[in-house]
């Protein structure tokens, strides 16, 4: 802790695997040209990407 007894957010930072990360950055990506797509596709999209989010997210779970 500080002069003034506030933990360092430091304190609170986990290492997140790489493999986690990459992940994330590969689900988000899946966003990237939505606007190109026909809106009829969109909700596929979206649902792929929230499984990957998941699937990150549980992976974190295990760290």
């Amino acid at each position: 802790m500080n002069s003034d007894s506030t933990p360092s957010p430091m304190l609170f930072a986990v290492a997140r695997p790489a493999d986690v990360v990459g992940g994330i950055d590969e689900a988000m990506a899946g966003l990237a040209d939505l606007d190109a797509l026909p809106p009829e596709e969109h909700v596929a999209r979206f649902d792929a990407v929230h499984a990957a989010l998941a699937a990150a997210l549980a992976d974190v779970d295990r760290l």
